[in-house]
């Protein structure tokens, strides 16, 4: 099982929370940390993770976790809720990049992920959820590239390809229909011919008779 998997199984399934994202991260600084994948000088991991409540009206929540050295257990260190969320700063409009910082209402973090590629899923994921579960104000997006923020990103490609699947589904069962339809109306022909063939017949044999 993933280290994500895990997380979301003991820090947020026993709170009736859903995981939507977890990105692992390391502090932006002068001073060069290791990047904790297999042990090292450091002493935890972090993950920056995104959530939200089962139960209804939804609370979102983005926290952080650490699993330290020597232990198994994952733990959550700082919690805020979406709405405490200020800005969201990509770094660099331009390119990919691991660098990203958040601000808070009371805080202020420079991370960088373990790859460009995580930065931007946790970033996709992020602003949809922002957009979906914040109150009027929402958090500003800056130096963020516009895939991640638009169309292109990977939840609009997962809605169409839902969308697809509906409609090629919608599209299969009206061609059903209408070939049932069509089989219908012949079996209706064949049963009036068949009608009219008796009649027809029934008239030359009384015919006959006379």
């Amino acid at each position: 099982m993933s280290a994500k998997s895990v997380i979301n199984k003991e820090v947020f399934i026993p709170h009736d929370e859903k995981m939507l994202a977890a990105v692992q991260v390391k502090r932006r600084t002068k001073k060069k940390i290791p990047f904790l994948a297999t042990g090292g000088q450091g002493d935890y991991m972090t993950f920056i993770c995104v959530s939200v409540t089962n139960k209804k009206p939804s609370h979102v929540s983005i926290t952080k976790v650490k699993q330290f050295q020597g232990s198994s257990a994952f733990v959550k260190r700082s919690q805020w809720t979406i709405d405490q969320l200020r800005q969201v700063n990509g770094i660099d409009p331009n390119k990919d990049c691991p660098e990203f910082d958040l601000m808070f209402d009371n805080a202020f973090d420079q991370w960088v992920a373990g790859s460009s590629g995580e930065k931007c899923t946790f970033i996709q994921i992020l602003h949809h959820t922002c957009q979906r579960y914040s109150s009027a104000r929402k958090p500003e997006f800056v130096n963020c590239q516009s895939k991640l923020l638009g169309g292109n990103s990977i939840l609009h490609s997962a809605a169409d390809s839902v969308t697809s699947a509906v409609q090629k589904a919608s599209q299969a069962l009206n061609e059903r229909g209408e070939r049932l339809g069509r089989a219908e109306e012949r079996t209706a022909d064949m049963m009036n011919s068949a009608e009219q063939f008796a009649v027809t017949a029934h008239k030359l044999a009384m015919k006959h008779k006379c």
